[in-house]
């Protein structure tokens, strides 16, 4: 497909004076969707004009939070600086920001330099967090007892509020919105409970789980396991309860009763806030109705523009939104696009894998795996809906290694080949 001429962009004949202004591919998002596709892009097609544009200067590996802050693992470890990452990729690195989209004119606008023409365009700008949603969220973090996860300015107060907490109610929430890993509100709940339970604490706390979702998980073989869980282990569940204000002067949290629509109180000795989460303003252009790029769920193409692919936690693919399900999207997404580079239909589809390690303990974890049509998909030989410490000794050491050696420079794309050794293989 020919690369159209924005009327705005004539007079940048180059972005600087040694980058041009048009790509045969455009990456917009450098995060671990963007990353990925990055790497495979550059490493197989090195003669293709390629740009991968990001505007932050490090790179975390989210899924190692739910372990920060359970004290199990140090915040540094989830972090690398990006131009680490990308020293050895042989691609054009911008290190700006996404404005705008024009997908009739082939063209996105760089909030510093100015507007960049593409062939063929990828985007994986992620999912950005909402705490403002909450009332009175800002002075809520103000205080030693609230905490969230989802934040790199937030993680590391959950260790403390863990420590610090002595009796009362220790809630945790789920908002009403689509959010990145919908595991990790339970995961931080579970390590919690244990915590408390080592240190001889839990007697005198009552651990409640609010969630705006009608049940514990949407996989009914899992849920099946994580209900034994919480039944066993004394934690009460509230479903269908929304967080929307926080009284920090009084330790009350507000919640919204999704079915009634009434306020309901609930005071708290800790809360640990999972925030509303949206995709950015600027995907409109390309987006649906909720403002997720709107590719098909099987090629992660776009419905609209075919010369735009999509993966991650800004494409409204209905599944998950976790790393593993994004491995497992970026080779799909790379075969279809080289495929409709070369004038040829995309062949790969996309069935909806996905994977969340739920850690229940400091020793033990179920790893869910499963697809579009919420079946298991398992990856071992062996009942994952069980805990086990085998599954908590992967999430802990060797997905780590496995993200920060294998996925980040595009050799990983989720466990398929994992999964006919091990099941086919192994007997050979």
């Amino acid at each position: 497909m020919p690369c159209k001429m924005y009327s705005s962009v004539r007079k940048f004949g180059t972005l600087s004076k040694h980058i041009p202004s048009a790509f045969d591919i455009a990456i917009v998002g450098g995060g671990t969707a963007g990353m990925n596709i990055a790497w495979k892009l550059g490493r197989y097609y090195k003669k293709l004009n390629i740009a991968l544009i990001e505007p932050s200067l490090f790179h975390y590996y989210q899924p190692m939070w739910t372990l920060v802050g359970a004290g199990i693992k140090n915040f540094e470890s989830s972090v690398s600086n990006f131009s680490d990452l990308t020293r050895n990729l042989r691609i054009v690195k911008l290190r700006d920001k996404t404005v705008e989209f024009i997908p009739e004119e082939n063209c996105i606008r760089l909030a510093t330099k100015g507007y960049l023409r593409y062939n063929y365009l990828v985007v994986c700008t992620g999912i950005e967090l909402d705490f403002q949603r909450i009332k009175g969220i800002d002075e809520a973090f103000q205080k030693d007892n609230v905490c969230s996860n989802y934040s790199p300015d937030t993680v590391q107060k959950t260790w403390k509020c863990l420590q610090n907490m002595e009796s009362g109610n220790a809630i945790f929430t789920f908002p009403n919105t689509p959010i990145k890993c919908a595991g990790a509100p339970q995961k931080i709940m579970y390590l919690a409970e244990d915590y408390w339970r080592k240190t001889g604490k839990r007697d005198n706390i009552n651990i409640l789980f609010n969630s705006s979702l009608p049940g514990i998980f949407s996989v009914p073989k899992y849920a099946k396991s994580l209900n034994e869980i919480i039944e066993k282990r004394g934690i009460k569940t509230n479903f269908r309860h929304n967080l929307i204000e926080i009284k920090a002067s009084e330790n009350v949290a507000v919640f919204e009763n999704l079915d009634t629509g009434d306020k309901v109180p609930f005071e708290y000795g800790m809360i640990h806030v999972t925030p509303a989460q949206k995709p950015s303003e600027i995907l409109k252009p390309i987006g649906d109705q909720a403002g997720f790029v709107d590719v098909d769920k099987y090629t992660l193409q776009h419905v609209k523009y075919p010369n735009i692919f999509s993966l991650g936690d800004c494409s409204n693919l209905p599944t998950s939104k976790t790393a593993a399900a994004v491995a497992s999207q970026s080779g799909i997404l790379f075969w279809n696009l080289v495929n409709v580079m070369a004038g040829r239909d995309p062949p790969m589809k996309y069935d909806g894998y996905s994977s969340c390690p739920l850690v229940t303990s400091y020793s033990k974890c179920i790893l869910a795996e499963f697809d579009y049509d919420l079946k298991p998909k398992e990856t071992f030989p062996v009942d994952q809906g069980k805990e086990r410490r085998s599954m908590f000794i992967m999430k802990s050491t060797f997905m780590p290694l496995l993200y920060w050696f294998l996925h980040v420079t595009g050799r990983w794309s989720g466990p398929g080949k994992l999964r006919k050794l091990l099941r086919f293989g192994l007997s050979d």
